[in-house]
């Protein structure tokens, strides 16, 4: 059976606990054994985390140690699979190059809050978007640095505010995979709120299947 750990915590605004449990549902129904933890220490504790398929963070901002991250990142380059959402990966420790080494960006700011956006597919190849429509959604639009490495499959045009008129128009990635060693990383900056993944149906289909890609399950 494929197995994976989801570990959440951080900032209680991005719902950590309802998003790791609609995702966790989901990989149970493609047939994973998944264990739901809030403690960073699930990585530095766990008996052998090279023998998971697929690990996923969601924990926006916070703090780790070289104890916790380091065991993780190991077994991303050997091979297991990692995902993640907003700022769940995105904008987790901050003070953590090596974090966002492997994730392959960085939150910098959510230009105008919660905003009505379009995120547009740009590889329809990928057996993580194919057939899957641009689509609306009223959420954080996040401005990131991000990793020339990226696989970027869809990207949004900042929309911008009276603020900050010079980023109007920039197109950012939006969701992307990238290789760190042997392993597969996916992330999607959509994400904000459990409702977001009830109600547009794009977006749970893409990160269904980013969760499986990263699992080498597609």
């Amino acid at each position: 059976m494929s197995k994976a750990l989801i570990v959440w915590g951080g900032w209680d605004g991005h719902e950590p606990d309802k998003i790791s449990n609609i995702l966790g549902d989901v990989l149970r129904k493609h047939g994973f054994e998944v264990e739901i933890t809030n403690d960073l220490d699930a990585f530095k504790n766990h008996p052998n985390l090279q023998s998971l398929d697929l690990a996923m963070i969601h924990w926006t901002m916070g703090q780790i140690t070289h104890e916790q991250m380091d065991p993780l990142l190991h077994a991303i380059r050997n091979g297991v699979g990692i995902v993640g959402l907003h700022g769940g990966m995105g904008d987790a420790f901050r003070a953590e190059p090596d974090w966002h080494f492997m994730s392959g960006g960085q939150f910098v700011n959510h230009v105008g809050g919660i905003i009505d956006f379009t995120i547009n597919i740009v590889d329809r190849e990928h057996p993580i978007t194919k057939g899957v429509n641009d689509f609306s959604i009223k959420s954080e639009q996040y401005y990131m640095q991000v990793d020339p490495l990226n696989h970027v499959l869809a990207t949004t045009t900042i929309v911008g505010d009276d603020e900050t008129p010079w980023v109007k128009g920039v197109v950012m990635p939006a969701i992307w995979t990238k290789p760190y060693g042997k392993g597969r990383v996916f992330y999607c900056s959509a994400g904000h709120v459990a409702a977001e993944f009830e109600e547009i149906p794009e977006l749970m289909t893409i990160v269904t299947r980013g969760m499986l890609w990263a699992a080498k399950k597609l």
